[in-house]
């Protein structure tokens, strides 16, 4: 299938006027976007899967569509467009996060960023991949934090495959608790950013935060919970069904995950990118991926998964 977001125009007069005098108004669009549009019927598709590119390509045919008398001055277009970055700013600033008893809100610093937030609103289930550096895992765990805190949820459950140990703990010192929290040590550090630590201690006094590893998943039912299961490029396809099979009423749940950070057996299929291809036609599990424009852990980050992608490609 061919990348491409398509939108629908059932007005033929508005559709002429969207494309303009020997398809003006279009080369207009193209250039602003940086792809082709091209139209068949009467649709209008961009030539990209990209999320920011489809996202800038529909807030601009909403404003050009609510503005009838735009379509027929091909300067009023392009005032449209120098504006739509400050639209797609305000887009930002409407998809955040609230947070009782930490910070009041947690802001999107990308548009794939507000597509996770959105997606984290509005699906039981989302999976969220990308390389490191791009937000997913703190915005998974603000998220979680918000759900419980504002008594959503009951509990947050923080787990994730222990590929290093084998799935076999025994051999670390301490209780079961004590020898996987090294392994989630990123998942806690994204939650003492947003709560303070005394509030993370009096969740761990009160049972709404568990941790667990992958391995000990089986067998349960995860109910009215907030799930995040965290790298979980590193799960197999079996130990990911279990735990998606385990997903109970009132749950929540949010996988992320690198696929170009497979620490498994190289004959071993990464149970998330299997999980991806086999559920990416089901509506009300929401999929989104970030990729080397979004990281926002600081700018020698970017630059680096950058290489490594261009390398890869």
């Amino acid at each position: 299938m061919e990348p491409g977001y398509t939108i629908v125009i059932d007005d033929s007069e508005i559709l002429s006027a969207l494309c303009g005098a020997n398809d003006r108004n279009l080369r207009t669009i193209e250039e602003y976007l940086g792809v082709a549009v091209v139209t068949r019927g009467n649709e209008l598709t961009v030539a990209s899967d990209d999320a920011e590119t489809c996202r800038k390509f529909q807030v601009l045919m909403d404003r050009l569509t609510d503005n009838r008398e735009a379509l027929y001055a091909h300067d009023r277009i392009s005032a449209i467009l120098g504006n739509l970055e400050t639209d797609i700013h305000a887009f930002l600033d409407e998809s955040f996060i609230q947070i009782p008893h930490g910070l009041r809100r947690v802001y999107p610093k990308s548009l794939k960023q507000a597509e996770m937030i959105r997606l984290l609103e509005t699906r039981q289930l989302t999976f969220c991949l990308g390389p490191a550096g791009t937000g997913k895992t703190y915005i998974a765990v603000a998220e979680a934090l918000s759900l419980v805190l504002s008594r959503h949820v009951r509990k947050v459950v923080l787990t994730r495959p222990v590929v290093e140990a084998g799935e076999s703990l025994g051999f670390l010192p301490g209780d079961l608790e004590q020898k996987i929290s090294p392994y989630l040590r990123p998942l806690y550090d994204a939650m003492e950013s947003l709560v303070s630590p005394e509030t993370v201690r009096k969740m761990e006094d009160s049972r709404m935060i568990e941790i667990a590893p992958l391995a000990y998943m089986r067998g349960r039912s995860l109910d009215n919970c907030a799930v995040i299961l965290d790298e979980a490029q590193n799960t197999t396809k079996e130990q990911m069904k279990m735990f998606l099979t385990r997903l109970g009423e009132g749950s929540r749940a949010v996988i992320t995950g690198d696929p170009t950070q497979v620490d498994l057996p190289s004959r071993s299929e990464s149970g998330l990118s299997h999980a991806v291809r086999v559920l990416s036609g089901i509506p009300d599990i929401g999929i989104v991926t970030l990729d080397n424009r979004d990281v926002v852990r600081s700018a020698l980050v970017k630059k680096i998964v950058q290489a490594y992608e261009q390398q890869n490609d």
